[in-house]
């Protein structure tokens, strides 16, 4: 019986040293003036990539229709060679979509990274200062008392509203 007791008064104990907050850390970033600067420079980026990818159809458009006019003035051995810079420059062109595709992930993870690392860092933060032992993800808590949701802790560690 004794043991029994002491179990239960461990076990009580345990429960009370285990303090578990949520957060969503996309309300966080969403939250912070650096990811909407960074949206801003990504949408800056790709539109800067599409304007060079329309200049590139625009000149290969011209030059085509340069070698369609002027032909018949070309040896065939110039002919041969400018067909050959044609082509090329389709098929330049016709893998840019995948390239300006790659070009903006390896931009928005460039953007994201620190961002990211500042949320994580800043939630670490306020779960060590607030005596948290587990932060789970907003998304997985199915319920949860809303006083464990720490996200107005972080926001006020960033110094945000």
């Amino acid at each position: 019986m004794l043991l029994a007791a002491g179990l239960f008064v461990a076990s009580t104990q345990t429960q009370a040293q285990t303090k578990i907050g949520y957060v969503s850390l996309g309300d966080v970033i969403q939250a912070m003036p650096e990811a909407k600067k960074a949206d801003t420079a990504l949408v800056q980026f790709r539109d800067a990539l599409y304007q060079n990818a329309e200049e590139k159809r625009s000149t290969l458009e011209a030059d085509i229709a340069t070698f369609n006019r002027d032909s018949a003035k070309y040896t065939t051995a110039v002919k041969d060679v400018k067909r050959k810079q044609l082509q090329q420059q389709l098929q330049d062109l016709q893998g840019e979509d995948q390239r300006i595709q790659q070009e903006l992930q390896k931009k928005q993870e460039e953007l994201s990274t620190p961002i990211q690392k500042k949320a994580i860092d800043a939630v670490q933060a306020v779960a060590k200062e607030a005596g948290y032992t587990y932060v789970l993800p907003k998304e997985a808590v199915i319920v949860g008392p809303p006083a464990d949701d720490i996200l107005p802790l972080v926001k006020k560690k960033l110094g945000l509203k």
